[in-house]
């Protein structure tokens, strides 16, 4: 289920931002453009509901001057001695309208609709509609004209028909409502009934509206360049504070790079000083990274000190066991051969002693030239072409395995490297050695030299059982060997793969395997030299690889 869902967390991944500083810029600026959401939507209600209850106010009044009364501008319906007009809209004691004086729009029985929307303090648009039998008879609206010779600048259009059909649509209940008037716009509509009869009076939304707009498109431009340099100062501020977050990082990576696992560790790498106060959260960071960096190579010196004196040891050891071990297999060998005659069973013992002192001897030589190129001994570097040497090594090997089949793969060219040809020659014989000794009699062995790019390359490839999956990742350890290489009849002292690999490594090369079951190739990589001018080669050097490579021919075309 893990391996599934592992996708899915990967895809929800993608789309968001991965450093630590785009996350804390945008989580910023969403925090800003939230903040400037409310305060926007709620100063844009509070505006709202605002000139809507002026614009409910200027619609009382009006209703008040439809129905016959009202103040001057329509406020409480009562003088300032708190009488209540007439049914003529005039006032106690005083015979004026109220607007201070006859108000020919409403000192007749009968409202005149056009006078209504021309006069009076209404806003541009006030529409009035008379109401009969539950049917609007005639309905007009004041609208501003420039070619009217009226002194209030108005003059009264008749409302259309579609115009009266949405009229007709708002409730006669008394209360103020909202219709969207075809040919006209939003308006705030309130059905009245007075001595004069019934009617409609609305007044435009459209100030209001208009206002509000201007406020959203305002808070919108202001909040989108707000954040807009919302995000520049924050990607600058942001990327200063975690500026020694990023040396923190630096530092990790060029230590991530040191060569850690082998040779004389030097881990001086450390975050400044000046990045690492206890007082900041990077600070701690940076503390917590030296503190860990100065374990770590103490723990490393202290492996590195072993390492040297156990190295140190065995070479000692080895070097001293030299001597001995000569001693005994001298001893052994002057008694087998004396004068006196021994017996089958002192003989017997005599050729195991010799036997076993060899074998001691061959694992003092290993672990001494180990513990050498583990010193870092200089080799002895020369101009060294491969062919001859592989010649040679393959004629070694096939007359020690004569129950093999060997194969030769060599250039026309030289294959020229910089090499210590003693070292390289022991290399091919460990590998031709370890081929030969783990696979059964009739396989195929084949040496092989060829240039890859930049190296040198020398394959041994054989097509036997090849090397199991569990022993694979382990060939080149010292002691490492499989079930069928325990036997002490093969010689092997498990440390001929890792001298390959130690001689490969010091000059500055490598050894990689390949092995499936059929086919197993160790190859030797080293760093490779250009052919040199041609030249006339000495007669006797040419003579000796001429006579080698015919014979290494011979033997491929015996199929031996």
């Amino acid at each position: 289920m893990s391996g599934r869902r592992r996708p899915r967390a990967q895809k929800r991944r993608a789309g968001k931002p991965r450093t630590l500083r785009a996350r804390l810029v945008v989580a910023s600026v969403v925090l800003i453009a939230v903040v400037c959401a409310v305060i926007g939507t709620v100063t844009t209600l509070a505006l709202r509901s605002h000139l809507y209850g002026q614009l409910n106010q200027e619609l009382v009044q009006v209703a008040g001057r439809a129905k016959g009364f009202g103040g001057p501008l329509g406020g409480t319906g009562a003088d300032k001695n708190g009488s209540a007009p007439d049914k003529n809209g005039a006032f106690p004691g005083t015979g004026s309208s109220p607007l201070g004086g006859k108000d020919p729009a409403t000192d007749d029985k009968t409202l005149d609709l056009s006078d209504f929307v021309k006069r009076g303090p209404q806003p541009e648009g006030t529409l009035v509609a008379s109401v009969k039998k539950g049917h609007i008879t005639d309905a007009k609206y004041g609208k501003r004209s420039s070619t009217t010779s009226d002194l209030s600048g108005m003059i009264a259009d008749p409302l259309s028909a579609a115009g009266r059909s949405s009229l007709e649509t708002v409730s006669k209940d008394g209360k103020i409502h909202t219709v969207e008037i075809s040919g006209l716009g939003t308006y705030r509509v309130q059905y009245v009934t007075g001595d004069r009869g019934s009617y409609y009076v609305a007044v435009p939304t459209k100030g209001p509206d208009s206002t509000i707009n201007t406020l959203i498109l305002v808070e919108v431009s202001v909040t989108v360049a707000g954040l807009g340099a919302a995000v520049i100062a924050g990607y600058v501020l942001v990327g200063v504070a975690t500026r020694p977050l990023r040396r923190v990082a630096v530092t990790a990576t060029r230590v991530s790079e040191l060569p850690l696992h082998t040779g004389e560790v030097n881990l001086s790498e450390r975050v400044p000083e000046s990045e690492t106060d206890p007082h900041t959260e990077v600070g701690q960071v940076g503390a917590a990274l030296n503190r860990m960096l100065d374990h770590v190579h103490g723990a490393l010196h202290a492996r590195q000190q072993s390492e040297m004196r156990v190295r140190q040891f065995v070479a000692d050891a080895s070097h001293e066991l030299r001597t001995p071990l000569a001693s005994i297999r001298g001893y052994a060998e002057l008694t087998r051969r004396g004068r006196e005659q021994i017996g089958p069973d002192t003989r017997h013992a005599l050729g195991r002693i010799e036997s076993e002192a060899g074998r001691m001897t061959l694992l003092v030589e290993d672990l001494l030239l180990l513990a050498r190129l583990d010193a870092g001994r200089p080799l002895q570097f020369e101009h060294t072409d491969l062919i001859p040497l592989v010649v040679d090594t393959v004629s070694d090997s096939r007359a020690a395995g004569m129950d093999h089949n060997w194969r030769l793969d060599l250039p026309d060219e030289p294959a020229l490297v910089s090499a210590d040809a003693a070292r390289i020659q022991q290399v091919l014989v460990n590998l031709l050695g370890n081929a030969r000794k783990h696979t059964p009699a009739g396989t195929t062995i084949t040496a092989r030299v060829q240039r890859r790019g930049p190296w040198m390359c020398v394959d041994v490839e054989d097509n036997g059982q090849g090397i199991s999956p569990e022993l694979l990742p382990h060939v080149f350890e010292r002691f490492a060997r499989g079930d069928s290489a325990r036997s002490r009849a093969t010689g092997s002292t498990g440390l001929g793969l890792a001298i390959v690999q130690a001689v490969a490594t010091a000059h500055g090369g490598a050894v990689t395997v390949d092995s499936v079951p059929g086919r197993t190739v160790f190859t030797v990589h080293l760093p490779a030299l250009a052919p040199a001018a041609p030249h006339p080669a000495p007669e006797t050097n040419w003579q000796s690889h001429s006579q080698a490579q015919h014979s290494a021919n011979t033997w491929v075309q015996q199929g031996t």
